[in-house]
């Protein structure tokens, strides 16, 4: 038996006979779930299974044009790679798609048959082995992604029963069905269309489309108790942020009904927007009320509900037609607009009983402060990634191309006219556009340009190769954007060309593409001309983006809007490239692209004094005061830290970044306060072990408390003990002792350098020490401690998983080196250039291993997710103390820290402690010449398959 069957067996003793069985994790049956809590899709298993897999077959009754949208990029990589596969769907219920079965004949590597079953089976080859997925996914979006589905993954040689008969029948099935052709799918499509396939489809379609004229959703359920909540608190006006498509109108109907509106008025900037505003509202009042326009030529005043758009109503003899108490209720929607001139005379005139402002994007780049002309209050906030996550919006599969080179030249920012609009790249993007395709096969998409020159020559380009497409500008009126509009809508044209007069205020339901031909230079602006497409429509399945993307700077914003995340914290971003997006929409980069967003956060500076300072500026508009630390985490804004870290940690406080950068405050500290609350913000509350950052709280809480009642408290809130030993550690910490500067040419531990006393022990109980008690005698000292306090527990808590916690460390987060010797209780964090790659404690119980996967001096790698190859220091042998240490001590505990390469910065994932397995030690010389000791190591935490993934790929 070899080693891969003997790991095989061992593994399926876990699964079906005994989970203490230790065993190879990959090789053990799985139960495969859609289950957002954990992040965890179908999809994903299917698509890791692809990527690594010789061969392919895959047996399912419903293949839609949704499901192959989650998986034709990789589809694509398998072709590219010569990986063949058979793929046999049915006829049941005319429900499979004819559009996906001719857009599976594109590809060489697949051979498509159809006949009639309902199984569910997924099967792929890897050399002797083969897994199979077998359950109730079928090839939709819906069920590779978000429906409550149930899987099971098993593995198995080439030689066993279950597969032999798996394959078999597989065979047998494929023989005798049809093999799928043009001729085929043109007789197909004629039952599809049938009366019974559409009211079959329409039935699939969520309840919610059928009900969201009648009553709220669950957003709108929450914002109308919000505005209930704030009217009883006595207040006269309410903001709503709320992504376009999740009834932001509807709900403001709702709200008015609710409150028993006699006279109401409703604002907006253009008259299609009011028109659709009030077919809104008759859903919801019928007859009972009358309602006008008072817009253009119509002047219908005496109406009790008046929809009007704000370049009429804002005139003064407009205005003075209506007192000043006439409406007890008015809307202004779009309210990021409200700063504008015309909106404030609407404001300033008119006292309603209530005021409601409605945006999706309430940021302003022009200066004015929205909130405040809404005091602040905000009913509701649902942003686009809330909105998708809560099925409000359309799902949308994007992808990351790459953009063509031209005459060997990368297109960036700065390319030439002439490269943008070349025959060469027109060809590339018309044929991206026919790959990736949109749901019904008949495209209704916008295309986003980088200038107007570049979007009539491009519209121009397509028109002449037989498509329908016009370019609109800033120069075009109203009415042609609506005959635009109508004749996209009719199927008069496939495409709009244009550069930002659709980023917002325009609503396209039909829309089934959104095309980027351009950098992207901000994630509001992407997330609004991404928003074009969402909103839900009966005859839409999915919305197609497909982004091109060149050698540009910025390429690190597209991760930041499409995932919703607005930290700037690198690290955040590169795990939400690496985990995807949650619900049935998709995240998808071809190789180059991906390598590209990678490379823009490596080389981005997310922590500019400009952005910084607008960062502050916003927030502090939001909330109507200085914001905390933990202000910025309560409202997902920037991780604040960043402002402590700024310029090499050149404030290493937000209290002095706030003195020194903004104005709001003036220096009230002592220069030795300061220097405390420096040290204390950057050194304890960085939130990589959350003890020191507590137990300093209850210092200044409690000023005294035993040793005992901290280890119960720790142990009782997040369900771990900690050592005596640690709780030394802490305490040195706290008092600065562990980390050193230099004065007079000597490294010495900061509390000698400045004479810092913190926290001290008698009789077993920690106390309050008295630098630290007469520094918070200062009140700014005091708030702004607590706030660097709070904001590290925050960010712990956050990240905590009990089942990620691994003795100090949670896997896969990120620490420094300085960070880990401090985890593991050493007294003082040792000089960089003595660690190289690894150090044994002085007390010999542990090894901290540092790993820079990419670098070429030493060949370290991942085996497989469970084994980890290391070569030791140069000029070692097995007789090496080191070496010696490492194959002998069995108490040494080995915690492995990798990073990709030194672009990624100075912190390293944690990624498993270690176990040298002892026939592994080798003298060998490397690829460098040197002479090392090479060890393989047993991961006690089988690696992340997608960390490994980003880890190994070369850039």
């Amino acid at each position: 038996m070899n080693k891969k069957v003997e790991n095989l067996a061992l593994s399926l003793q876990t699964g079906f006979i005994n989970k203490n069985i230790s065993s190879l994790e990959k090789y053990r049956p799985k139960i495969l779930l859609n289950d957002p809590s954990s992040k965890r899709k179908v999809l994903t298993d299917i698509i890791s299974e692809l990527n690594k897999c010789d061969e392919f077959l895959f047996s399912v009754a419903f293949l839609r044009m949704s499901g192959l949208a989650c998986l034709i990029g990789t589809f694509q990589e398998l072709e590219e790679k010569g990986i063949k596969g058979k793929i046999l769907v049915s006829k049941y219920l005319n429900f499979t798609d004819p559009n996906a079965l001719r857009r599976l004949l594109r590809f060489n590597n697949i051979q498509l048959k159809i006949g009639d079953f309902h199984s569910k089976e997924y099967l792929f080859k890897r050399g002797d082995i083969y897994n199979l997925i077998i359950g109730s996914s079928n090839l939709t979006a819906d069920a590779l992604c978000s429906n409550t589905e149930i899987n099971l993954k098993v593995s198995t040689t080439k030689d066993s029963e279950l597969i032999s008969s798996a394959i078999s029948q597989f065979e047998n099935q494929f023989k005798s069905a049809i093999t799928v052709d043009d001729a085929f799918i043109k007789k197909y499509e004629e039952a599809f269309s049938s009366e019974a396939s559409k009211n079959y489809l329409i039935n699939q379609k969520n309840i919610e489309l059928k009900n969201q004229s009648v009553a709220p959703n669950k957003m709108q359920a929450s914002a109308l108790q919000n505005l209930e909540l704030l009217r009883f608190n006595d207040k006269k006006k309410a903001l709503i942020i709320s992504a376009t498509g999740t009834g932001k109108t509807f709900l403001c109907a709702f709200d008015v009904k609710n409150f028993k509106a006699k006279k109401f008025l409703f604002v907006v900037h253009r008259a299609n927007i009011a028109h659709a505003a009030m077919r809104t509202f008759k859903t919801i009042f019928g007859n009972s009320t009358s309602m006008g326009f008072y817009s253009g030529n119509r002047r219908e005043k005496e109406s009790d509900f008046i929809f009007s758009t704000v370049q009429t109503i804002s005139k003064q003899e407009h205005l003075e037609q209506f007192s000043s108490d006439h409406f007890d209720y008015i809307v202004i929607d779009e309210t990021h607009r409200a700063g504008a001139k015309s909106y404030s005379n609407i404001i300033n005139y008119f006292n309603p009983q209530f005021l409601l402002g409605m945006t999706a994007t309430p940021e302003r780049t022009d200066g004015a402060d929205i909130y405040e002309l809404f005091n602040h209050d905000i009913a509701y906030e649902i942003r686009l990634h809330d909105a998708l996550n809560e099925n409000m919006l359309c799902p949308f599969h994007y992808y990351g191309v790459t953009d063509i080179t031209v005459n060997g030249e990368l297109l960036n920012e700065k390319s030439d006219f002439n490269l943008l609009t070349s025959k060469n790249r027109i060809e590339h993007i018309i044929d991206r556009l026919a790959f990736y395709g949109c749901d019904d096969g008949k495209p209704k998409g916008l295309i986003f340009c980088s200038r107007n020159t570049e979007c009539r020559e491009l519209s121009d380009g397509f028109n002449r190769t037989g498509f329908k497409t016009i370019a609109l500008s800033g120069k075009n009126t109203e009415e042609e954007r609506k005959d635009a509009i109508r004749d996209l809508e009719a199927g008069n044209l496939e495409y709009i060309f244009t550069v930002d007069i659709f980023n917002e205020g325009i609503d396209i339901p039909v829309l089934n593409q959104i095309i980027m031909l351009r950098p992207t230079q901000s994630a509001i602006i992407f997330v609004q001309q991404l928003g074009r497409g969402l909103r839900k429509l009966k005859s839409k399945d999915y919305l197609t983006v497909i982004d091109f993307i060149g050698n540009y700077s910025n390429n690190y914003l597209i991760a930041i809007a499409l995932h919703g995340d607005t930290s700037y914290n690198k690290d955040s971003l590169r795990k939400c490239m690496k985990e995807g997006i949650l619900g049935p929409s998709t995240i998808n980069f071809d190789k180059i692209s991906k390598d590209r967003i990678f490379a823009s956060i490596d080389s981005a500076n997310m922590q500019t004094k400009k952005d910084l300072i607008a960062d502050y500026n916003l927030l502090k508009h939001k909330i109507g005061r200085i914001p905390s630390m933990v202000d910025f985490i309560s409202h997902g804004s920037r991780d604040p830290f960043l402002y402590v870290s700024y310029n090499g940690n050149k404030y290493k406080s937000y209290y002095n970044f706030i003195c020194q950068m903004t104005g709001d405050l003036n220096m009230s500290l002592e220069s030795n306060q300061a220097r405390l609350l420096e040290k204390l913000s950057l050194e304890i509350n960085n939130s990589k072990r959350v003890e020191d950052s507590l137990m300093l709280k209850k210092i200044i809480t409690d000023k005294s408390f035993s040793i005992k009642s901290f280890r119960t408290y720790i142990f009782n809130k997040y369900g771990y003990d900690i050592t005596l030993e640690t709780c030394n550690s802490i305490l040195n910490n706290i008092n600065l002792k562990f980390i050193r500067e230099k004065k007079d040419g000597s490294l010495l531990p900061v509390s000698e350098i400045y004479s810092f006393k913190i926290a001290k022990v008698e009789n077993n109980k920690i106390e309050i020490d008295s630098s630290l008690e007469q520094a918070l005698n200062n009140i700014d000292f005091k708030k702004y401690l607590l706030d660097s306090i709070e904001y590290s527990i925050m960010t712990f808590d956050r990240d905590y998983h009990k089942n990620k916690f691994i003795s100090g460390f949670i896997l896969y987060k990120k620490y420094s080196r300085k960070d880990v010797f401090r985890i593991l209780n050493w007294d003082q964090n040792p000089v960089a250039q003595n660690v190289g790659g690894y150090m044994i404690s002085p007390n010999k119980e542990n090894c901290p291993i540092f790993v820079t996967y990419q670098e070429n001096q030493y060949d370290d790698r991942f085996i497989d997710n469970e084994t980890f190859e290391w070569e030791s220091k140069k000029n070692r042998t097995l007789k090496s103390p080191d070496v010696s240490e490492i194959k002998n001590n069995k108490n040494l505990d080995l915690p492995l820290f990798v990073k990709k390469d030194d672009a990624e910065g100075s912190d390293f994932y944690f990624i498993s402690y270690l176990t040298p397995i002892n026939n592994s030690f080798k003298e060998v010389i490397n690829k460098n010449g040197d002479r090392v000791v090479r060890i393989h190591y047993k991961l006690k935490n089988p690696i992340q398959e997608k960390l490994a993934d980003y880890l190994c790929s070369l850039r």
